[in-house]
């Protein structure tokens, strides 16, 4: 989720209603050498309640002095990431590389536990590969060394997104410990959590992709499987107003020229859940100044037969 879940996206999901939300992954060496960009990712966590600050890397010490960077700047929570399967990320020995050495991969718990006063999480996968599963050994010497809480991801590294998640094999790490386990991975709505909670015996669940194009997906699925109060969930007007002010948060954030590209996805996953027509689609994405694309965002976010049923 590198470069989607930035702060104007976490801000909207975190006002419908989530119960926690993680920062995009952070290089911890990075952020320690101050650079503006990987400064920037972590920005959200800072001062905000129920949201983490994801960090990435392969030595102790950079690992841990990311942490002591992002609490004392505010972040309520820092979660440690074992789980991305990116080959950049991997190559460099971080993310889920670290399955296969879980003596190594402990050396980085145990330095940003020892770093913080925070509560410290870790988010994994099932393994590296079919034949290396290891995620209930590594959850429980995760617990041992004061990790509060696991979400793993239903797929090891080398199935990167393909195929379908095993929610079922997750339980063999619900039971390994005793900290809350989160189950991840293909969930998009009530019906699938539900499913995933069914199948894994999880606490809870973590929502990634699902999340594109409805930040209030979240907060649907609490209400449904948890008796949270409902989001409103926004549509016609409302739906342009919501991704406009969206839209208009990622410029103030990013400039106007960074943020009219980051901005494209975004758009691209608001039009797809509104079936937007090609051509208007187009126009919208391609549009070079920002007035430009909030004019046509009534039309493109209008689904077919809206119009005639207002009518």
């Amino acid at each position: 989720m590198a470069g989607i879940t930035d702060l104007p996206f976490r801000r909207l999901v975190a006002r419908f209603g989530a119960g926690l939300v993680v920062s995009e992954m952070v290089a911890s060496q990075e952020m320690v050498e101050a650079k503006a960009s990987v400064r920037a990712r972590a920005e959200l966590g800072f001062g905000l309640d129920n949201t983490a600050v994801q960090l990435a890397g392969r030595q102790a010490h950079w690992m841990a002095e990311a942490a002591r960077i992002a609490e004392g700047q505010g972040a309520r929570f820092i979660d440690i990431n074992m789980g991305c399967p990116a080959k950049k990320v991997t190559s460099g020995y971080s993310g889920s590389a670290l399955m296969r050495d879980l003596d190594h991969a402990l050396s980085l718990i145990e330095a940003v536990v020892g770093a913080v006063r925070v509560p410290v999480t870790l988010k994994t996968r099932l393994g590296w590969d079919d034949e290396v599963r290891n995620a209930p050994e590594l959850a429980r010497r995760a617990e041992a060394a004061g990790i509060q809480m696991v979400t793993i991801h239903g797929r090891t590294r080398c199935q990167f997104y393909k195929g379908r998640a095993d929610w079922a094999a997750i339980r063999a790490v619900k039971e390994a410990v005793s900290i809350p386990v989160i189950a991840n991975g293909d969930i998009v709505d009530a019906r699938s959590a539900r499913a995933a909670l069914a199948a894994s015996g999880a606490d809870g669940v973590m929502v990634g992709r699902g999340a594109q194009g409805a930040p209030w997906v979240l907060a649907e699925i609490a209400a449904e499987l948890f008796g949270a109060e409902p989001p409103d969930i926004p549509e016609g007007g409302a739906l342009t107003d919501m991704v406009a002010a969206h839209y208009e948060d990622m410029l103030a954030f990013y400039g106007r020229d960074l943020g009219l590209r980051v901005a494209r996805k975004h758009l691209g996953w608001y039009m797809d859940r509104a079936a937007t027509p090609a051509t208007l689609r187009r126009d919208v994405l391609t549009a070079r100044r920002p007035e430009a694309v909030l004019a046509r965002l009534p039309d493109a976010l209008t689904k077919p037969g809206e119009e005639a049923q207002a009518a």
